[in-house]
């Protein structure tokens, strides 16, 4: 039922922006909190202390505001989207790939800004960004954003960083002298498409891809061969966090896409692990918290968005996931973060990351492209083996 949520959404994408912008009047004022409000949210981006007492901040968000916090994990862009589409929550962490499906089968509805003072500290990039902002009309507030990075073993890898994503791409035998063969990962989303994609770019210029969201039947075509040979060096999919940092501690692992989230922790524990940007460029992502379009506790959402925006939460996210916060003054006065923690996360390398977007059938760069739910059902088909 889920993939078949996924795909109905994609075919209508392009369809329904045309009419998704008046689909639903945003508030007009802020009442009283409901006591609570449940988020869906990618691991690590709503923390309490849990994990690490110094990363809290739904405590005190709780106490100031009455509302208690509750957080559904997500591991996947898809996931997020059939879990918004199922219903019984307030807020998502949608990433690019998430959010315009989510306003073209309004799930979401319309925000104003007017009710989030902080929303004019929001980096100016961001603020109309085209994954969330629709015929001028914003479906969420900004939260963080990063690069899909290689990470790497360093062990495996002689300490020289790969400057390639040929490590995770084709048979090769690594600096070890080992095959890379059993020993990277892919993303196991549909998404991962763009990689491929962006890879070929670099490597099949005849092909000429100008957008790695943007494929015509050629160009999508190459971009599966090049997964089908990924498959045969794959040893496992991943779409949880905790378990790539598993494999790449305790079952051999030692290259894959992924994000600072899993490099940070592993270099915490003093793992031999490192990321980099590789000469084709990254894919990455760049999250907004969108309200339901059923919330059963506006209010308390509308407290939680605020809240987000404050310089000490994006900061302490930040520093936590490993990313890039959504407000610049963030990026100074912060001891977890501290203040070369943007410029680290990439702060500066905004307009060299391909963003994640949902692949729609009427494109910008070409006259018709591949849509989403063929992205979906074919990737299913890829890491089936066929």
């Amino acid at each position: 039922m889920k993939r078949l949520l996924h795909s109905c959404t994609a075919l209508t994408l392009s369809l329904a922006f045309a009419t998704a912008a008046i689909a639903q009047e945003p508030l007009k004022e802020l009442g009283p909190g409901e006591g609570e409000v449940s988020i869906v949210a990618w691991a690590g981006y709503i923390e309490r202390g849990e994990t690490d007492k110094n990363y809290d901040w739904v405590s005190e968000f709780e106490k100031n505001t009455s509302c208690k916090v509750t957080v559904k994990t997500a591991a996947t862009s898809d996931e997020m989207v059939a879990l918004m589409n199922e219903g019984g929550f307030d807020l998502v962490t949608a990433s690019g790939d998430a959010s315009l499906r989510l306003v073209a089968g309004k799930r979401v509805q319309p925000i104003n800004t007017d009710l989030i003072p902080s929303w004019k500290t929001v980096d100016e990039r961001l603020q109309n960004a085209p994954w969330h902002t629709v015929n001028g009309v914003h479906y969420g507030t900004p939260y963080l954003w990063g690069p899909n990075v290689l990470m790497y073993n360093t062990e495996a890898f002689k300490d020289a960083a790969p400057t390639s994503w040929k490590v995770v791409f084709e048979e090769m035998t690594l600096p070890d002298g080992k095959s890379n063969k059993g020993r990277v990962q892919a993303y196991d989303g549909p998404i991962h498409i763009a990689d491929a994609a962006t890879y070929l770019m670099a490597h099949s210029p005849d092909l000429g891809i100008k957008d790695p969201y943007e494929l015509n039947e050629d160009q999508y075509k190459a971009a599966l061969d090049l997964l089908r040979v990924q498959r045969t060096l794959v040893g496992r999919y991943w779409h949880d966090a905790m378990i790539q940092i598993d494999d790449f501690k305790n079952e051999g692992v030692v290259a894959s896409g992924s994000w600072p989230f899993q490099v940070n922790l592993m270099q915490a524990e003093k793992q031999p692990i490192a990321s980099t940007f590789p000469e084709e460029g990254v894919t990455g992502w760049s999250d907004t918290t969108m309200l339901h379009a059923e919330s059963q506790h506006p209010n308390c959402a509308y407290m939680w968005m605020e809240h987000s925006l404050s310089a000490k939460v994006q900061g302490d996210a930040a520093a936590w996931f490993g990313a890039v916060p959504s407000v610049p003054a963030a990026c100074k006065g912060n001891a977890l973060l501290t203040d070369e923690g943007c410029s680290t996360n990439g702060f500066d390398n905004f307009e060299k990351i391909r963003f994640w977007r949902t692949p729609v059938t009427k494109c910008e760069s070409q006259g018709e492209c591949v849509p989403y739910h063929r992205w979906v059902s074919d990737y299913i088909g890829v890491i089936g083996g066929r």
